[in-house]
């Protein structure tokens, strides 16, 4: 990340950069296509071999057994419950799969996948020392990040958030979803010596990928996470593909259950200037109904955060505790309460219900 903390302004957080001097008119620059965000929380990992796209089909949640060289998608492995273990941006380019994972899961999912292999024709490797950059697709910035082609391919992999991918569902019941705009990329980068101003933080990043109520693992999961309660069978499950670890809890819970929790996104009163941290409580009156998950400034909305919450939860105005301030928050629903149990199953009547024998209709 050398590069990029030589920038005049740049204020590091551990691998991240949080913010070059001015996270507003960061955030700005990058909404309209024009900065490049250094990603140094983010880690590449290569899944090469010929049995590669099926194998990876067969362990995760995703189809992947079909894609083409230039194909993105992502992913998610899940436990036998259900739960999120892992998640994973994928991008197919011909002889590999690149998995792009949040830094503080890589090492465990690339574990995990080594784990899997058995005598599938498959290699697992952490390419820790690649450089990624993310923008928003359609700006100069685009235009200014070369990307790594090792298989003549460039690596750059196109956020699948934008609309509801082939065998997903969604959740949210919204006429204009906030995440079609988002059109988010990353790239890993060939020569990075060569990226050029302007440049944005994490700040801006997650600001964006908060308004468009777009989950990550490294935020919105946790030991109790299923795929429904964020929406992300939206853009990461595939419900009619084969058999997969964690398929029944998947299948049941859209099909014939609620999810136990929903994600929601909340306007936060700005008076206070106090912005949440992750894990402060959500209360309805006096009960606690849920915690905040992530959180940042937006350069029009103003505070947001997005916030898991009990399926009970009311629907109405709530109030953060952070730091012993409470700070009122206006709900946007994303996960209904009623998500779930789609399949039109007939229920049983009182008739339908008693012994063919005790029918009348069926007197003689």
């Amino acid at each position: 990340m050398t590069v990029f903390e030589s920038v005049p302004g740049a204020v590091r957080d551990g691998d991240v950069i949080s913010h070059f001097g001015n996270p507003m008119i960061e955030q700005r620059l990058l909404a309209s296509g024009q900065a490049i965000v250094p990603l140094g929380d983010r880690t590449l990992i290569e899944v090469a071999g010929e049995d590669r796209l099926s194998w990876l089909d067969s362990i995760t949640s995703q189809s992947v057994a079909r894609l083409a060289p230039g194909d993105s998608t992502e992913l998610l492995v899940l436990d036998p419950q259900g739960r999120v273990e892992h998640a994973a941006a994928v991008f197919e380019d011909g002889a590999s799969v690149w998995l792009i994972a949040d830094d503080a899961d890589a090492e465990k999912l690339a574990t995990w996948l080594q784990r899997m292999v058995f005598r599938s024709r498959v290699t697992v490797t952490v390419r820790a020392d690649a450089v990624l950059a993310g923008f928003f697709a359609g700006g100069d910035a685009e235009a200014r990040v070369a990307a790594s082609a090792p298989n003549g391919v460039p690596l750059i992999w196109r956020d699948p958030w934008r609309e509801v991918q082939p065998g997903g569902h969604q959740y949210a019941a919204v006429d204009a979803h906030p995440g079609a705009d988002y059109a988010w990329s990353v790239a890993v980068v060939e020569d990075p010596a060569s990226l050029t101003e302007p440049f944005a933080g994490a700040l801006a990043a997650e600001a964006l990928r908060i308004a468009a109520w777009r989950p990550r693992w490294s935020h919105e999961v946790d030991e109790r996470t299923i795929p429904h309660e964020a929406d992300w069978i939206r853009s990461a499950v595939h419900l009619s593909k084969g058999c997969y670890r964690g398929q029944e809890t998947v299948a049941k819970v859209h099909n014939l259950g609620h999810p136990p929790r929903r994600l929601a996104a909340l306007l936060l009163d700005g008076s206070d200037v106090v912005l949440p941290a992750p894990g402060d409580a959500v209360f309805a009156g006096d009960a606690e109904v849920g915690h905040i998950t992530s959180a940042a400034i937006h350069h029009e909305d103003g505070p947001i955060a997005l916030a898991v919450l009990s399926r009970r939860a009311p629907v109405g105005e709530l109030i953060v505790r952070s730091e012993g301030v409470d700070i009122a928050a206006t709900q946007q629903v994303i996960v209904p309460a009623d998500a779930g149990a789609t399949a039109d199953v007939p229920r049983l009547t009182r008739l339908s219900r008693r012994p063919l024998g005790d029918d009348p209709r069926n007197a003689h």
